[in-house]
């Protein structure tokens, strides 16, 4: 990956839907350029997937969450990343192991997925920070 794959990277995390088109200008390079350049950031796995950001007016969250030392935290993360209302799984060092990124449409609906979690045999704690605002990056 070089520069130009960053720069490209750059304007998609911002506008994922932006035309090729217009990313060319922005990076100064061709549309043709641009479109082999995403192709093979998608088929190298770099690029996951395209999503939308929204403003649906939900509660957001952040529920970290520790584990026993004998769990297989991928598979917790792979159930978890089931649930309804998690946009994202990810697996940190630090304290907690998982951390949920969570929009749900109410704090009962945040609560309830938060006592979902500390239902599960593997999971020793939880703790819980509400996204106040975010802005990209």
């Amino acid at each position: 990956m070089d520069s130009l794959d960053r720069d490209i990277l750059n304007v998609l995390r911002r506008d994922a839907r932006m035309p090729y088109t217009e990313i060319a200008s922005t990076v100064d390079t061709s549309e043709g350029t641009v479109r082999n350049r995403v192709d093979r950031l998608v088929d190298n796995g770099i690029i996951e997937r395209f999503t939308v950001s929204t403003r649906t007016g939900n509660v957001k969250a952040m529920v970290e969450i520790s584990v026993a030392v004998d769990v297989d935290t991928t598979a917790v993360s792979e159930c978890m990343a089931e649930w309804d209302e998690v946009d994202f799984v990810w697996q940190v060092s630090g304290e907690e192991d998982i951390v949920l990124v969570v929009d749900a449409t109410d704090t009962r609906r945040v609560n309830d997925l938060i006592t979902k979690a500390r239902g599960l045999e593997e999971v020793k704690s939880t703790k819980t920070r509400l996204i106040l605002d975010e802005r990209l990056g």
